[in-house]
């Protein structure tokens, strides 16, 4: 059991109109769904069940079971010549009631998600999540192996419900010179599609080190083309003073 396991879990109805869709076809829509917090990072969609395509799932025989919500049947589906195995799910005698006659989906096994006629992309949004980004005359440097490979006078910082404060600094105050393409291409639900880069300090390239949203959502255009670095993998300097690395999953 993990220590998320041991949270209190949240049921809260969600009137947003959400829709899964898989093989072509719109397995999920409805207006009533769930929002579940399984644990504490984000929630879940639960989908009633009279709102499912329930004729594109098939029993798989299998089972799982979770801390708090009891024991769930597993479903296949199969729409437009695709299956997925044990895609989804009913905790049909579970000790949380409220989610009785709901469907859970795997959320990376659909093709697409959407709230009303948005995608959302990663996993559900989360109402309490904020992001601010705010406008900043404090002196942001970041350094890679004692090398300062970027230095601004002008950052925007961005601050996000239970996250470390992120940094995103002007291109224009980045050393272009050691700038190089990422390998990696993220997603999140709240600012959009982040595309990484990397840097070359010497002989050594520092792979996927920092990011830019260059067309972010609306709700975080302010971030538009910056670039943030990954201090958990640097040296982040704000006003000279070295700030800790952080210990999160991208260190």
């Amino acid at each position: 059991m993990t220590s998320d396991d041991r949270t209190t879990l949240r049921v809260e109805p969600c009137r947003k109109r959400i829709r899964a869709y898989f093989g072509g076809q719109a397995v999920a829509d409805t207006t009533q769904s769930l929002l579940v917090w399984e644990h504490s990072r984000y929630p879940v969609y639960y989908i009633p069940a009279a709102d499912v395509r329930t004729d594109l799932l098939e029993p798989s025989g299998r089972s799982s079971h979770r801390h708090r919500l009891g024991d769930a049947r597993l479903f296949t589906i199969t729409a437009g010549g695709r299956t997925a195995e044990d895609a989804a799910w009913q905790y049909e005698q579970s000790p949380v009631e409220a989610v009785r006659g709901f469907v859970r989906f795997d959320w990376s096994a659909m093709d697409a998600w959407f709230e009303e006629d948005e995608e959302v992309y990663t996993h559900a949004r989360d109402p309490y999540t904020r992001i601010d980004v705010l406008a900043s005359s404090r002196t942001v440097r970041v350094e890679l192996d004692g090398e300062a490979v970027a230095e601004s006078r002008s950052p925007r910082l961005l601050f996000e419900t239970g996250l470390i404060t992120r940094y995103y600094l002007p291109m224009t105050d980045l050393r272009a010179d050691l700038l190089g393409p990422g390998t990696t291409t993220t997603h999140c639900p709240y600012k959009g599609t982040a595309e990484h880069l990397s840097v070359r300090v010497g002989d050594t390239w520092h792979t996927d080190v920092a990011w830019v949203y260059r067309a972010p959502f609306p709700e975080s255009q302010k971030i538009a083309g910056l670039v943030s670095f990954y201090n958990e993998r640097g040296d982040l300097l704000v006003d000279g003073v070295l700030q800790p690395r952080p210990r999160t999953a991208f260190g």
